[in-house]
């Protein structure tokens, strides 16, 4: 009786595991099929909204959370039904795809038995055999490679003879060029500070100190300053430039300063152009106009930005070089509607929250229309872009201002909606101003972009060391952000650009931007 009782139990609790594993499992297919529906969503429409930018981010979070736990439930639910000699019953899996055809295979054969379990025989005949293949990685490898030149003498003029010494990636340097892009990329790409860098070279047997590690970037940003010159060239040679500004903490004796860090992004591919596109960054200590005015002095053509008042000195009639035309950003004026009519947002913030605003839900969806309408245009040229938003967008665009200026008419100073109504009204012109130049975007989202990276990073760094320090993490990003922009991994391609600069003329480093190392370095690629 004790033994059926166990028996019983041992059964009930496998039942009970499995049925909690089946319910892990139906968890994980409705998370893997809500991100499906949310990407093909997202790939049809677009993005509709701003408390949907990381939607995709937060739910294959929540899947990664989900299959970690019906693992574990399987698992448990599989032992279980050992106990209790019942069978398992394991979930689904989707097939797992195969593994790319590139990575090298390593042959691991079980010897196979001499003689036949079953009869003794020796007489044993192949039929084949089943491979199984299992995905390793090899720890990372340290090793010093030495350059040998040998010393000839002749034995009729008793002359010396000794090839010439090799091109090092710094001047008088130690460091190798993939060592060296590994310590920049992880740095000013990955935004891990050089003491955490060499606190992992330490537990892997290499003792690199911090300041030898910060004299190796310092070497490398001037080795590679040219090619920070020709991207600097080409941004400031576009007809229309994205910019924008973020924060960024500059370290002070006594107190640390707001500094800010400028972006200035060239990109026509919307546009269905062939230029390559590529960012630009400067750093400052603070945000006075004299920065842009000093950064796009040279400089003319349609900026698309927000309306921070320090942009206003290159839209002066009387700047020399002429005025700068002036686009706004519609997803600005869009957010100062959106978050009075966020009804999820309400909803959280419970009873206490204020009412979500009619007006401003009536304004996100006009505007929204407009958005759309951009969207379908995406990828012709300006003039196929000016004329679909000569008669689809400007009518939408007339009804907008009619429709804010009779809402206006109706409210008080004190109401909330009236501020986005006014900061798009005293500046019309330019917010209509796309309507008229088919070269100009609806919005400035290519330079939000390019500043994600510092928004995320400085929570890892916390603060630059020095104005000097702000202006090298600048140059960088320079770099290694238009190498994103072009598809090219900016580790390889810093890598073999390192290895070849100090042996090119400068009349050649063309070859080395990012746009002409993707269509001429194929084969450098791979081998990186």
């Amino acid at each position: 009786m004790i033994l059926a009782e166990r028996q019983a139990r041992r059964k009930a609790q496998a039942e009970a595991l499995a049925a909690k594993a089946a319910a892990s499992s139906t968890e994980v297919t409705i998370a893997h099929l809500k991100l499906m529906i949310e990407k093909l969503r997202r790939e049809l429409y677009g993005q509709r909204s701003e408390r949907t930018m990381r939607l995709i981010d937060q739910m294959e979070l929540q899947l990664e959370e989900l299959e970690a736990k019906a693992t574990e439930d399987e698992l448990a639910a599989e032992a279980m039904s050992h106990q209790a000699s019942l069978p398992a019953r394991p979930r689904g899996r989707p097939v797992r795809k195969p593994f790319p055809e590139h990575l090298p295979r390593e042959r691991v054969v079980i010897a196979a038995p001499t003689s036949c379990p079953c009869c003794g025989s020796m007489k044993l005949s192949k039929l084949g055999e089943d491979v199984t293949e299992t995905l390793e990685v090899i720890p990372r490898q340290w090793k010093v490679i030495q350059t040998v030149r040998e010393k000839f003498s002749c034995r009729e003029c008793e002359a010396i003879t000794q090839p010439p010494a090799p091109f090092h990636v710094t001047p008088r340097g130690f460091v190798g060029p993939n060592l060296l892009a590994m310590l920049l990329f992880e740095k000013f790409g990955q935004h891990q500070p050089l003491n955490r860098q060499s606190e992992r070279y330490g537990r892997e047997g290499i003792d690199l100190s911090v300041s030898t590690l910060a004299d190796q970037v310092g070497a490398a940003t001037v080795a590679l300053a040219p090619l920070h010159e020709l991207i600097a060239r080409h941004v400031m040679e576009a007809e229309r430039l994205h910019a924008d500004d973020t924060t960024v903490p500059i370290l002070a004796k006594g107190k640390t300063d707001t500094g800010r860090i400028w972006t200035y992004v060239r990109d026509d591919r919307p546009f269905g152009r062939s230029d390559p596109p590529a960012a630009l960054y400067f750093a400052s200590r603070d945000r006075r106009q004299e920065h842009p005015d000093a950064h796009l002095a040279a400089w003319r053509g349609i900026l698309q930005a927000d309306a921070y008042g320090g942009y206003n000195g290159l839209y002066d009639p009387a700047r020399p070089g002429g005025p700068v035309t002036l686009a706004l950003c519609w997803s600005h004026a869009r957010r100062g509607f959106f978050e009075l009519a966020d009804i999820a947002a309400s909803a959280r913030r419970g009873r206490g929250a204020a009412p979500v605003s009619p007006i401003a839900l009536e304004a996100v969806k006009r505007i929204d229309a407009l958005f759309a309408i951009e969207r379908e245009i995406n990828g012709l040229s300006a003039n196929e872009r000016h004329q679909v938003r000569q008669e689809r967008s400007r009518p939408l665009v007339d009804d907008l201002r009619v429709w804010l200026g009779e809402q206006r008419g109706t409210l008080s100073r004190s109401a909330t909606v009236a501020k986005p109504i006014d900061y798009m009204f005293r500046r019309w012109d330019s917010f209509a101003s796309f309507l008229d130049d088919g070269r100009a975007c609806l919005s400035n989202n290519a330079a939000e972009r390019a500043l994600r990276g510092f928004a995320l990073g400085r929570k890892a760094w916390l603060f630059a060391g020095s104005s000097r320090g702000a202006e090298r993490a600048a140059a960088m990003a320079t770099l290694i952000q238009t190498a994103k922009m072009n598809d090219v991994d900016p580790q390889a391609w810093l890598a073999d650009v390192l290895a070849r600069i100090a042996g090119m003329t400068r009349g050649r480093l063309n070859e080395l931007l990012p746009w002409n190392w993707r269509t001429d370095g194929a084969d450098r690629r791979r081998a990186a």
